[in-house]
This record gives structure tokens, C-alpha cells and sequence, in this order.
């Protein structure tokens, strides 16, 4: 018995912000900020990027949710100082 796994499309890419991410996730532990923040804004816009190409709406809704999130709290601490 034979099984064929459709390959998705652009897993460089996928790849590629699954890697930022996780150095993200690490830079955070070490609390390296705000490193982490552009770490992870990075990562997710790759992600949502992905999710474009691949027509996934949860992948575009939950990393471009989680980028602006990101880029607020970045804003936000620029202003503070």
C-alpha cells in the first residue's frame, strides 16, 4: 500500500519563520528585549506571508494578529521613553 503526501507549496518559507521564531521564543526567555519583539514580528509576517500563499485564513488571522500586537508594544514603549 502506497501513500502520496501532498507537499505544500513555499516550505522554505514556512520553515524559515518557524526557525525565527523559535530563536524569538529563546531571545524572550533571556528576556533580550526588544530584540524578541522584532524577532517575532519578523517571524510572524513570514507567517502571514504563508499563510497568503497557502490560502490558510487561521494561519493569516492568528500571525497578523500577533504581529500587530507586537509592533503596538513596540510602538508603545518607544513613546514611553
Amino acid at each position: 500500500m502506497s501513500t502520496k503526501t501532498d507537499s505544500k507549496p513555499h516550505q522554505w518559507l514556512a520553515w524559515t519563520g518557524t526557525a525565527i521564531l523559535l530563536i524569538a521564543a529563546t531571545m524572550a526567555s533571556f528576556n533580550l528585549y526588544p530584540w524578541y519583539s522584532y524577532a517575532f514580528t519578523l517571524a510572524n509576517t513570514l507567517w502571514v506571508i504563508v499563510g497568503i500563499l497557502w490560502k490558510e485564513r487561521s494561519l493569516i488571522v492568528l500571525n497578523a494578529g500577533l504581529t500587530l500586537i507586537y509592533i503596538i508594544g513596540l510602538i508603545q514603549n518607544f513613546i514611553a521613553q
